[in-house]
C-alpha cells in the first residue's frame, strides 16, 4: 500500500495525480511476496481526515489476513535468516577492509582495474587469496 499525503486544500489535486501515477507505476511492478495482496495507492489528509480511516481499515485487514493465514509468521523467519546473512557478509567485508595485507595492496590493484590491466574477478580473487592466506597462518 502507497499512502499519499497532504491530499487537501490547494495541494488536492497534485496527491490526485499522484495517486494516478504511482497506481500506473505500480501496474508494471512484477510481484515478488507470497501475500497474495497486489500494491494499491490511497490518498490521505491529517487535516480533514479524509482517506486515513480506509487506510487503517486496509492495514488491519492486511494484518489480520496475515496472521491468519500464517504468511506474516513465514515472512518473518525468512526475514531473520536474510538477517543473519545480512550481518554476516558486513562483518566479514568489515574485517576484509581492516586487514593490514589488504589495505597496503588494495590502492594498486584497484589501480590496475580502473586502467584496464586487471579484470574485476581477478583482482576479487587475489585480493580474497590474499585475505584467507593470512588467516590460515
Amino acid at each position: 500500500m502507497v499512502i499519499v499525503t497532504k491530499a487537501d486544500g490547494a495541494l488536492k489535486p497534485a496527491a490526485r495525480l499522484v495517486k494516478t501515477e504511482y497506481s500506473r507505476a505500480l501496474r508494471l511492478l512484477r510481484n515478488h511476496d507470497d501475500t497474495g495482496w497486489k500494491p494499491f495507492v490511497l490518498t490521505v489528509s491529517s487535516i480533514t481526515g479524509e482517506g486515513i480511516g480506509n487506510a487503517w481499515d486496509d492495514m488491519l485487514e492486511f494484518h489480520n489476513e496475515m496472521m491468519e493465514n500464517g504468511k506474516y509468521y513465514n515472512k518473518r523467519c525468512r526475514q531473520r535468516v536474510a538477517w543473519l546473512w545480512d550481518h554476516v557478509q558486513d562483518e566479514l567485508l568489515e574485517h576484509f577492509k581492516r586487514d593490514s595485507a589488504i589495505r597496503e595492496f588494495k590502492n594498486e590493484l584497484e589501480a590496475d582495474v580502473r586502467d584496464g590491466i586487471v579484470m574485476p574477478s581477478t583482482a576479487a580473487q587475489k585480493l580474497l587469496t590474499l585475505f584467507l592466506d593470512g588467516k590460515r597462518t
